[in-house]
């Protein structure tokens, strides 16, 4: 089977899969893609399963402005031939956080060069660059990366900046990271603590939420 007709192919699941109760109510949350299916995240890796993983494929899904063909396409992208400036091709590309989250899931995280691109993104000033980081520094913090002690002070800079920042995604992105950060151990818990209890004594009322937020996940270190 050609490329086209894998795609054609997996179209037709997307439409036999379709629900359109979940895309009306994600074009009602402001994910207005241009062609949205609805179908759920186990569905979509159900197809995935039926396919062999592909470069030609997966770039070719993701070139599709459709919601279920971007994130097929991270499921079905090989390692090897991902290189980090294609990585940074569908990041640039990106216009929801849903992509963004999913695709840091099923690609980003089992990258070689992925704790590279964590600082390379978080310094970016582009919203879904700075997300992405972020997000791909929760998953590696979450499955052990062990900072030295400069990455460990640029994280730590870039992860306040951004949380005092008025960029929602990238905030957001950034407390989970601080939150996965200081659940590591003891010290790492200590060192999170000193710089939420900094942003709580800003004049900002919502660094108050923030720093609930990622005190109660940090507590039990403390």
């Amino acid at each position: 089977m050609t490329v086209q007709e894998q795609i054609k192919d997996i179209k037709t699941q997307f439409r036999l899969a379709m629900n359109g109760v979940v895309s009306q109510s994600m074009r009602e949350k402001g994910l207005d893609y241009k062609l949205n299916f609805g179908v759920e995240l186990p569905r979509l890796k159900e197809i995935a399963s039926h396919y062999e993983k592909n470069h030609e494929l997966a770039q070719a899904l993701w070139k599709e402005n459709i919601r279920e063909s971007k994130i097929l396409a991270g499921m079905l992208q090989p390692i090897d031939s991902f290189f980090p400036e294609i990585a940074d091709i569908w990041v640039e590309d990106m216009q929801y956080p849903e992509i963004a989250e999913i695709t840091c899931m099923t690609l980003f995280q089992y990258l070689p060069y992925a704790p590279a691109k964590v600082f390379e993104w978080i310094a970016d000033e582009r919203e879904f660059f700075q997300t992405c980081g972020f997000l791909l520094a929760a998953r590696l913090l979450a499955k052990g990366l062990v900072l030295n002690e400069r990455a460990e002070a640029e994280f730590l800079d870039q992860a306040q900046a951004t949380v005092l920042s008025e960029a929602f995604q990238p905030r957001k992105a950034a407390v989970l990271a601080l939150k996965k950060y200081g659940m590591q151990n003891k010290e790492n818990a200590k060192k999170v603590n000193r710089l939420i209890m900094e942003l709580k004594r800003s004049e900002r009322e919502d660094m108050a939420l923030v720093y609930d937020e990622i005190r109660f996940d940090i507590e039990y270190l403390l």
